[in-house]
């Protein structure tokens, strides 16, 4: 699938099932050959992280899993299998609540359902947990695609999340390489001449949005998509994703005020 903008192309990079320790260079490499599609310089290649992961052996048998006396009272609470939840404290860094079903948590300075970790895209009795490292790689999934393609591109690993309020998922980068994931508006003028003051344009999280739309979120078989001609400048270096400290944040700021059973996970 390909979808076209005025200056922007995306193509669905489709590969077979990859499955624990497969060499994920490989996979999109066959990929890119069975699309007609090689990357050039400037490109951008948005990752699932649930495939990134995979292949970096995160997908866990929770037939394998003990559970502690932490993870059952909180398993029994939330409506959770136990041994997700063992997996769910060792991952996050701090629990702030809940509904049957699901945890909030905050993991990896991000606000994530079950610490981002989740059963689809896996066998039965098997879960997959986020990338150990997104960031780390992001940059490795780079170097050997610019090695392999002699291109110079950019990399995003992403991931979906719900947004407070708001029904269905969007986008988020967990890690990038080669580009500005957040642009600094600030100083910019709106229509009418008015100074942006704290506007930042989350311009990773936005293009891995507009991936999912083409990547899906079950059987599509598209692990991977290839921006062409997005308006980002290609960097050449990994620059970390800014994220807020809790006092920053607005959401985890008023949730901590109101919440005294806030708990921490390590």
């Amino acid at each position: 699938m390909e979808i076209n903008c005025p200056n922007m192309q995306m193509f669905g990079i489709k590969t077979p099932i990859i499955k624990s320790g497969d060499d994920i260079l490989k996979a999109v490499g066959a990929g890119f050959e069975n699309a007609g599609i090689s990357p050039q310089d400037n490109d951008i290649l948005i990752l699932a992280e649930s495939a990134v992961a995979t292949a970096e052996h995160r997908m866990i048998k929770l037939s394998d899993v003990k559970t502690s006396e932490m993870a059952k009272e909180y398993a029994q609470k939330y409506e959770i299998d136990p041994r997700e939840m063992e997996l769910i404290l060792q991952e996050c860094d701090e629990i702030i609540g809940g509904v049957p079903g699901a945890v909030l948590t905050i993991t990896r300075g991000n606000l994530s359902p079950n610490a981002g970790i989740d059963s689809s895209n896996a066998p039965d009795g098997y879960v997959i947990l986020l990338p150990e490292n997104a960031q780390k790689s992001a940059e490795s999934i780079r170097e050997g695609i610019n090695k392999q393609f002699f291109c110079n591109l950019g990399v995003i690993i992403g991931d979906s999340r719900t947004q407070p309020m708001r029904l269905g998922c969007v986008g988020i980068a967990l890690g990038t390489s080669g580009i500005v994931p957040v642009e600094d508006a600030r100083g910019c003028q709106d229509l009418y001449g008015k100074s942006l003051n704290i506007t930042h344009k989350a311009t990773a999280d936005n293009l891995v949005s507009a991936a999912q739309i083409i990547m899906g979120e079950a059987g599509e078989c598209t692990p991977a998509i290839l921006v062409r001609g997005a308006p980002v400048d290609i960097v050449n270096e990994s620059v970390e994703m800014h994220l807020f400290s809790r006092n920053e944040c607005m959401y985890y700021s008023n949730i901590s005020k109101n919440n005294k059973s806030l708990s921490k996970c390590q």
